[in-house]
């Protein structure tokens, strides 16, 4: 089924540790309505950076949420969330600074472990954006490099 133009439920619902541990990862109906939702902001991402996006996650379900060790209230479970990167572009640093910097109104838009980018989309979207290199350390307000540095 397609959601949008470039992305499909089929895309946004793909996990290869489901197929391997054979994990039903198909969504409720209520879950299809958010990933519409998902879908329409990453159009927007993918118009704004010009390139595709290689989306590596976007739904989870709780069981395989829990497999891959995310958290429990990830917006990854309500098909709220997709983390992606787009080597086109840029880097995740250079695609996050892009994405703030425009007018997508996204909920959370997260550099995690300077690797990918996390965004998620809500109905109320908060316009958060946070950086995560260790576990232990936590999130951190803001865009940071990984030398302590806040980027404006």
């Amino acid at each position: 089924m397609q959601l949008t133009p470039n992305f499909s439920l089929e895309q946004l619902i793909h996990s290869e540790t489901a197929e391997r541990e054979r994990i039903d990862n198909t969504p409720a109906p209520e879950i299809v309505k958010n990933l519409r939702l998902l879908a329409q902001g990453l159009e927007q991402v993918r118009t704004l950076v010009g390139f595709p996006l290689d989306i590596s996650s976007a739904y989870r379900c709780t069981r395989l949420n829990s497999r891959v060790g995310g958290a429990k209230t990830s917006q990854h479970t309500r098909g709220q969330a997709a983390d992606f990167t787009c080597a086109e572009f840029g880097p995740p640093l250079v695609v996050i600074k892009a994405i703030r910097d425009s007018d997508i109104e996204f909920d959370q838009c997260i550099l995690e472990y300077a690797r990918w980018v996390h965004i998620s989309f809500t109905a109320a979207p908060r316009g958060k954006v946070l950086t995560i290199y260790d576990s232990k350390e936590g999130y951190l307000d803001g865009l940071w490099d990984r030398g302590g540095k806040q980027i404006a």
